[in-house]
Formats: structure tokens, C-alpha cells, sequence
């Protein structure tokens, strides 16, 4: 009976251990350099989830361009897929401008620096693999 007490004790142990694990947190840091238009401010938004993606962001940032930079910390976030998008916020009116078709009027960028062809790209282009504290360099014209 003990013995079938330690093995159970074991058993759940490793299984709770494979979870924590799984769940370590990592912090990610975006470094976005602006080439064109050192004005104004850049909005991110980061996905955990395909099925979110472009929808409801896990985390966002923004962030006022300063020497044609901006950085954003995400701390605490899990090991896993993420993607992102961005936009520079040329007239300060905190939303991306389009024209009369939809089109983007301001600089936008998503990771992996992909580009849609008639609407965003998809997440399956544009995610990636976080399982480390990790630096993404983006450009943004």
C-alpha cells in the first residue's frame, strides 16, 4: 500500500512539475525603429491566440517616438506562439487612418515584417515562437 502511495505521490509530483514548466514566464522586448517619420507614436498589439488575432489583443502597448525609436516590455508573458501588428500614429488621433477602400493611409508593420496582400497577413505568417526572454528588432516605415 505504501508503495502504491509513493508511486501516486510521483506521479503527481511530475505531473505538476511538467505544468510549472510549461507555464514559466519570459519577458519580451519589441524595438521598433521609425526610418521615415520621427513624429508621433507607435500602438502594438500583441496575439497569444490565432483565433484573437487582430481582433482582441493579449497585450498592447504605445509608445511616443523618441530619436526614431520606441521599445515595448511585455514581462510575464507564458512560453508560447505570439505575433504581433503595429502602426505609427502620424496626427496623434489614436487610431489607424485609412483611405476610401480601407487601405492604410500610416505606417503599419506586423512581426516577422509580413505583408498582407487585400487585408493582414495571416497568423500562421506572422507568429512566433517564444521560449526565452527574447529581443525583436521591427522597422517601420
Amino acid at each position: 500500500m505504501k508503495t502504491l502511495f509513493f508511486i501516486w505521490a510521483f506521479v503527481t509530483a511530475s505531473i505538476f512539475t511538467i505544468n510549472a514548466q510549461e507555464k514559466e514566464a519570459v519577458t519580451l522586448t519589441i524595438d521598433v525603429t521609425v526610418t521615415k517619420h520621427h513624429k508621433g507614436a507607435i500602438f502594438l498589439a500583441l496575439y497569444d491566440k490565432e483565433e484573437s488575432y487582430m481582433h482582441k489583443s493579449y497585450k498592447s502597448g504605445q509608445g511616443e517616438v523618441k530619436d526614431g525609436k520606441v521599445s515595448f516590455v511585455f514581462k510575464g508573458v507564458e512560453k508560447g506562439d505570439y505575433a504581433f501588428s503595429l502602426f505609427h500614429d502620424l496626427n496623434s488621433n489614436k487610431k489607424l487612418d485609412t483611405n476610401f477602400f480601407g487601405i492604410p493611409k500610416e505606417p503599419y508593420g506586423f512581426s516577422n515584417e509580413k505583408k498582407g496582400r487585400f487585408g493582414p497577413p495571416k497568423f500562421k505568417d506572422v507568429k512566433f515562437h517564444l521560449d526565452e526572454s527574447t529581443t525583436i528588432n521591427v522597422s517601420i516605415r
